[in-house]
């Protein structure tokens, strides 16, 4: 680990909403820490630390949203919709709630303006019982594989293109390739791994135009059928509506927008934080936006109903197929699974860092292991816990329901978290005097509310039992993500008790929050120490 800058500074109960509760020594709500000697040099360090931009920051958004959610979820939400309409309404839905969150994130990222996204935020605001919020949170990181989702698409795609049927096994044998190859490429060789992570984010690009291209054929009536689809007649044709139904159909959108808070996490390394965050991440979720829904209009022209819904996961598959033929189908199915393996690539490594965090932090056992980049200068712990969390994710459920799962899983726990961090957000305008919360930007009342309820019903509704035919599972019960979403959290409640409050009074310590500022790079970090009881009774 780093040396660190005496003296540590305790940092507890600042009503500052600009996060200068971490910070010592702070002037007229400036953002300078006044260690007199070493001012400039620790200054002069962070600000070259501070290397993304406005387009860097775009990129870090873009290219962890889209993943293979858009190429892999159509189907699904096809068919717990029931009608083309509803399905391109839910999409709408989803996109609405995304941008709702973006500007919650935009305005905490802009109050507080430093690397951990939603932790921050949550710490901040939820402060008692004491280091709680923490504990959870440490739950909801160490414990779900988010790799896991995008990995068994890439085994899907590649057997696809390789013309060999899918089954269990061969499909998760090649996804716990993809994983482990991504986790080897970053502890190994991290700076070739962010490269190669680049250059597929280009290439996910790539695909998303030409399929967008590819509707405009298709909607000139250019297709390799004998009739052109009539998706766009009648379009509510069937449809369904059930609760169930279309919560889970938001799911499948939300976890195709998974990652609209992606530069909140690098805030510390960014230019100019607010001005940039500011204009990043409403243009990323903008595109991002417009594309998705060219897409699953590009989808509904090129590929007829029925097809859809028997295609299942290969939607996209369908559609080179029917407009370019089947050699390009199975070409363009090895892009699309290259897409799926640059996904693979950022989110491991993203979550491999969260991991790292947490071990600086002192918050894990073993804190100096999973906090070590050595031997390869990598956070090689912290990549290997969300690989075998993931692996163990991806291999676990039965036969069909590996993808849902992994999905319904993911995104649960994330519509509790942001049911949090709308709530707290919520509080502070209710509260703003006591708090003094004057951010640079607002995300304002409304859009606040709209997203605390949007996510209220993604954790309520599906616990209301699905109709006939609705259940997204062939072989697990409805409800099971939410049992498992909410055992995660529990899990994480679980851990604080014995690291915050049962081994303290065996230990007769007290577990203290304070701020170390690197000595080599000028960063503050909140990191845990225990302090004896006899200092305090000295």
């Amino acid at each position: 680990m780093s040396k660190f800058f005496a003296p540590r500074v305790t940092t507890h109960g600042s009503d500052s909403p600009i996060a200068h509760e971490s910070l010592p020594n702070y002037k007229d709500g400036g953002d300078t820490p006044h260690y007199d000697s070493d001012v400039g040099r620790i200054e002069n360090a962070r600000e070259a630390k501070r290397q993304i931009g406005v387009p860097s920051a775009v990129l870090l958004i873009v290219n962890r949203v889209i993943g293979t959610g858009i190429f892999a979820t159509p189907g699904t939400i096809l068919a717990l919709s029931g009608s083309v309409g509803l399905s391109l309404f839910i999409w709408v839905a989803g996109m609405l709630i995304a941008a709702a969150g973006t500007a919650v994130y935009l305005e905490f990222g802009t109050a507080i303006p430093k690397n951990g996204g939603e932790k921050n935020y949550l710490e901040y605001v939820f402060r008692k019982p004491k280091f709680l919020t923490t504990g959870l949170y440490t739950g909801y990181v160490v414990l779900l594989g988010w790799a896991s989702g995008n990995s068994v698409i890439f085994g899907e795609y590649i057997l696809h293109a390789a013309n060999v049927e899918v089954n269990r096994w061969n499909q998760r044998g090649v996804g716990l390739a993809c994983i482990t190859t991504a986790f080897l490429i970053h502890g190994l060789a991290l700076k070739w791994g962010i490269r190669l992570q680049n250059f597929l984010g280009v290439v996910k690009i790539i695909i998303i135009l030409i399929i967008v291209v590819a509707g405009w054929v298709a909607l000139a009536g250019h297709v390799k059928l004998d009739e052109k689809p009539h998706n766009f007649n009648n379009a509510f044709e069937g449809t369904t509506g059930s609760a169930y139904g279309v919560v889970t159909a938001l799911y499948n959108v939300i976890w195709s927008y998974i990652g609209y808070s992606n530069a909140n996490y690098a805030l510390s390394e960014t230019k100019n934080p607010v001005r940039t965050l500011k204009i990043a991440a409403p243009l990323a979720i903008g595109v991002i936006s417009v594309l998705y829904m060219l897409v699953n209009i590009a989808y509904f022209a090129a590929v007829p109903k029925e097809e859809i819904l028997s295609s299942g996961r290969l939607v996209a598959a369908s559609l080179f197929r029917n407009v370019f033929g089947g050699t390009a189908e199975r070409a363009l199915s090895v892009f699309v699974a290259l897409s799926a393996f640059g996904n693979v690539l950022s989110v491991i490594f993203s979550q491999g860092r969260l991991v790292q965090e947490l071990g600086r932090e002192g918050i894990l056992p073993f804190s100096r292991f999973w906090a070590s980049n050595r031997p390869f200068n990598a956070p090689l712990a912290g990549l290997f816990e969300h690989w075998l969390v993931s692996v163990i994710v991806m291999l676990a459920p039965p036969p069909g329901d590996a993808y849902n799962f992994i999905l319904n899983v993911i995104s649960y726990p994330l519509a509790i978290v942001n049911t949090f961090v709308a709530a707290g957000l919520l509080h502070l305008y209710i509260n703003r005097k006591a708090w003094n919360w004057h951010p640079p930007i607002s995300a304002t009342l409304p859009v606040v509310v709209f997203f605390l309820f949007s996510n209220i019903y993604l954790v309520i509704a599906p616990f209301v039992p699905p109709e006939e035919g609705q259940n997204v599972y062939e072989n697990l019960p409805y409800w099971i993500h939410c049992v498992v979403g909410f055992g995660i959290i529990f899990a994480g409640g679980v851990y604080w008790v014995i690291w915050a409050v049962i081994l303290p009074k065996i230990g007769k310590y007290e577990l203290v929050r304070e701020t170390v500022i690197d000595n080599i790079d000028g960063w503050e970090r909140n990191v845990f120490f225990r302090r004896p009881l006899s200092e305090l009774s000295g």
